[in-house]
């Protein structure tokens, strides 16, 4: 391991922005978001698979009225993350280390307002679909913690890893499922904010369209 990389892990230890296994709330934390860690009642945004967290940070910055937590099993990468929210002085971010498939051991039902997901590993072998992030076992994860009106949004260059999400997602029984091949040629492009991951900069220099969707996974009771 690389000593920049040892010392950012080693710095997660420190900020209080982190949460990861080994500090108090990484065990206490479920349901007590607002009133523990954020100390109010905004509605909760995550931001998957986070890697530096460009979107968790992006959007705290536009959306003061909303808490933000950054979520990856990278801490190295998270670290990134949370010296950019702290030298901003933001508040509302948080990052939280930890596998996604583990979201219930520290969401409760109902607890989150939106959900991000900014390209993800699509694992392209048929060996990897219980991975991606869109499989049925994972949208189950989704709709148990999302509130009634929650939605999720998700952008990616993979045409595969989309096409086989929206595939799921129509058979999983969304409701409007809004999407666009071509984000930026789209009227949806006000949609993401007009915020870029690194891979998302190295993508679209290189001519890729960019893949966009939005839906709500509640039906209306």
């Amino acid at each position: 391991m690389g000593r920049k990389k040892s010392f950012r892990i080693e710095q997660n230890k420190i900020q209080e922005n982190v949460i990861q296994e080994g500090k108090p709330l990484f065990t206490t934390i479920k349901n007590q978001w607002g009133t523990v860690f954020f100390k109010n009642n905004n509605p909760i945004v995550l931001e998957l698979g986070c890697g530096k967290g460009e979107y968790t940070v992006g959007l705290a910055k536009l959306f003061p009225e909303k808490n933000f937590i950054g979520i990856d099993i990278k801490g190295d990468r998270i670290a990134v993350g949370s010296e950019k929210a702290t030298e901003s002085g933001l508040n509302n971010v948080a990052f939280l280390r930890t596998k996604i498939h583990e979201l219930e051991s520290f969401f409760d039902e109902n607890e989150i307002a939106e959900i991000w997901i900014t390209f993800p590993d699509p694992q392209v072998l048929q060996s990897g679909e219980r991975r991606r992030l869109t499989n049925p076992r994972f949208l189950e994860i989704y709709k148990k913690i999302l509130k009634q009106d929650g939605c999720l949004h998700l952008k990616t260059d993979s045409s595969s890893f989309f096409d086989y999400t929206l595939k799921t997602l129509n058979n999983f029984g969304v409701r409007e499922l809004t999407y666009t091949t071509d984000l930026y040629s789209s009227s949806l492009n006000v949609r993401h904010y007009g915020i870029k991951t690194r891979f998302e900069e190295i993508f679209t220099a290189k001519g890729f369209s960019i893949n966009y969707l939005y839906c709500l996974f509640k039906l209306n009771s």
